[in-house]
């Protein structure tokens, strides 16, 4: 494709969300710089995006931000591209034979959308049917958390934690329902602070009309989503 037809295409797609697949779009080279050269190669892009945009990088208040900018990228807002930070998932037998659904609601969503790299801010709830396994609770906090922690989309991210819960539980009874804000929406372009966006994954048993609607009573969600 040309680079006039890249163009082209870029202007008809606008703000379009496109998600290329279930994974992140990360280049095969993306951990061959350590995290120290990463921080010091994006200190030196922020304190240029500053300049140029006429801010005075001698002043006390401005000369540290880039350092915190780059930091703050690499360390914590997209902590998540680092796969040493992924939560080691341990299952254990369901010993007690419990056999209906399991929901961690009001999960912490603290994401940030890919198009624009501004914050998504909301709650995630997940369930799951045991199939003879079970997860600590918190561990779902974390798997969340660190696919959140990337430049995502909030249908991908959905997606994800979906599919990592059904790998590590053994099951297809798994589900995700993510209601968020994006600063994308509410704090620029048509500026509704009121609008939330929510998305769902259903696996296995969740498909099931009677077992969603139990799901969606338990977080309160209109049965619509």
């Amino acid at each position: 494709m040309s680079d006039q037809n890249k163009e082209d295409l870029t202007e008809e797609l606008g703000d379009n969300h496109i998600a290329t697949s279930y994974e992140n779009p990360i280049r095969e080279d993306a951990f061959d710089m350590s995290d120290d050269e990463k921080i010091e190669k994006i200190k030196g892009h922020v304190h240029e995006i500053m300049e140029t945009l006429g801010m005075d990088m001698t002043d006390d208040s401005l000369q540290g931000t880039p350092n915190r900018v780059a930091k703050m990228y690499v360390n914590e807002t997209f902590g998540g591209l680092r796969p040493h930070k992924k939560p080691k998932v341990s299952t254990f037998e369901n010993n007690y034979k419990y056999g209906q659904m399991l929901v961690e609601k009001n999960i912490t969503v603290y994401s940030t959308c890919e198009h624009h790299l501004l914050p998504i801010i909301g709650r995630a709830h997940v369930a799951y049917i045991s199939s003879g396994r079970v997860i600590g609770l918190s561990k779902m906090n974390r798997i969340v958390n660190y696919y959140a922690k990337r430049p995502q989309v909030q249908e991908r991210l959905t997606m994800q934690v979906v599919k990592e819960l059904q790998k590590a539980l053994e099951t297809e009874d798994v589900a995700c329902v993510i209601d968020a804000k994006h600063l994308c929406v509410n704090s620029r372009g048509i500026n509704d602070i009121e609008s939330s966006t929510v998305t769902s994954e259903y696996g296995g048993k969740f498909k099931d009309e009677d077992v969603r609607k139990e799901l969606l009573s338990y977080i309160k969600l209109d049965t619509k989503f």
